[in-house]
């Protein structure tokens, strides 16, 4: 007998962690308008705004802003496949876990990848890079912006012009640095940037907004080739290597987001609704504010993780403004402390990867989560799981420090 399933109707949490964070309550509102057609002249003019829309948000005049259907890593895909040809050499400076998954993606698609490493909670100086590149002379740089990992974030300003003045393409996954941070994909010379919603724009995870400059545009342009089925005769193939993949074909989007319309997928029109609200959202508040914001929580937090008695992870001075590690006490037990949060106040925060993995935390301050009332509540509610758990600190004093913060900047 088949058994009866009952309506999805999940607890109410708290999500601090490196990501997915809380939707906007508008984000999810907006998801909730009725579909249109994908080809809808309401619909197409929706497309038309989500391109002007993310163009202030990656903060660039590229022609070619648009988004990919799935979540962030279609974007990391859609890119590097479009862009990487068989045997091309990508080098990757690899801050954390994500930059290994950038080089996992690059070596699918048959390149040459030199990895860069560094310790763990350090960023890399850009000499270091440029020698790198003078030794490996790759076609591509391949680098995450803010990796939530380690919560280190790579400064970027000088790395694109060293890359452009040896005519190497850059490429940045902004995933959890968009909107919470600063990137200046035209002011830095960057070539092709992706993202995600469910960080610091505060939507759900399932579209990528991505962006790419003219250098990559043409590049692209000599794979092009049309399926059959929607191709005219005069739309002969391009001399270059086929794409690999149909899905995350950048020249095929193009033809999809431009006046051709033409048909290539059918469009997540509920992501794409939520898509728009969250850049709307963005614009709405300003850089400065946004920006601010993100910075005033990230002191606060740290303030209070300290007053506790924890010590921070990393390079503080290229710390994320909307991720902190934190180190878990000796004889804590991490999991635990993690299961108790969520089990007695709702509140979700994250563990690391590789070499982090069982000895940080990370607390995630993005977007809409980025709270005073957020933070507030993750430090009592730490604190007051750490003393069950046999790490005293004197009581109140995470919560007073982080208020004390606050206060000063009201």
């Amino acid at each position: 007998m088949q058994k009866n399933h009952d309506e999805i109707n999940p607890p109410p949490r708290i999500l601090m962690g490196p990501g997915p964070v809380d939707a906007d309550p508008r984000v999810l509102r907006a998801m909730s308008m009725p579909l249109l057609g994908q080809f809808d002249p309401q619909f197409t003019e929706y497309m038309n705004e989500i391109m002007t829309l993310y163009r202030h948000v990656f903060q660039t005049r590229n022609h070619w802003t648009f988004l990919v259907d799935g979540t962030a890593r279609a974007g990391i895909e859609a890119i590097l496949t479009s862009v990487i040809s068989t045997g091309d050499t990508v080098l990757v400076p690899v801050l954390g876990r994500f930059g290994q998954l950038l080089c996992e993606i690059a070596r699918r698609c048959r390149a040459e990848v030199i990895p860069l490493e560094t310790e763990w909670g350090s960023v890399f100086d850009p000499q270091r890079i440029e020698h790198a590149i003078n030794q490996h002379r790759p076609k591509l740089l391949a680098l995450v912006q803010g990796d939530t990992s380690t919560t280190m974030a790579q400064p970027l300003a000088e790395i694109g012009p060293i890359c452009r003045a040896h005519d190497v393409l850059l490429y940045v996954d902004a995933t959890a640095s968009i909107t919470g941070m600063d990137l200046r994909t035209d002011d830095w010379q960057i070539d092709a940037v992706s993202a995600g919603l469910q960080k610091c724009l505060s939507g759900p995870p399932g579209i990528a907004p991505i962006t790419f400059n003219e250098r990559v545009e043409q590049l692209v342009l000599r794979r092009k080739h049309v399926e059959e089925g929607i191709r005219s005769a005069s739309a002969p193939d391009a001399d270059g290597e086929i794409i690999q993949s149909n899905y995350f074909d950048l020249p095929m989007l193009m033809d999809y987001w431009s006046d051709k319309r033409l048909n290539h997928h059918t469009e997540a029109t509920s992501m794409l609704y939520a898509a728009h609200e969250c850049a709307r959202i963005v614009v709405a508040e300003g850089w400065e504010a946004r920006f601010a914001r993100h910075v005033l929580a990230s002191d606060a937090l740290c303030a209070g993780l300290t007053a506790m008695g924890l010590s921070l992870f990393g390079d503080q001075v290229h710390k994320m403004p909307n991720v902190t590690g934190v180190y878990i006490p000796d004889g804590v037990p991490g999991e635990e402390v993690r299961a108790a949060m969520l089990h007695n106040f709702g509140i979700e925060i994250g563990t690391s990867f590789g070499p982090l993995h069982g000895r940080i935390w990370r607390i995630g301050t993005m977007g809409y989560g980025c709270s005073r009332r957020n933070v507030l509540s993750c430090l009592a509610a730490l604190e007051a799981t750490l003393r069950q758990h046999g790490h005293k600190a004197a009581w109140g004093e995470g919560v007073d420090a982080a208020t004390a913060i606050y206060a000063a900047a009201d």
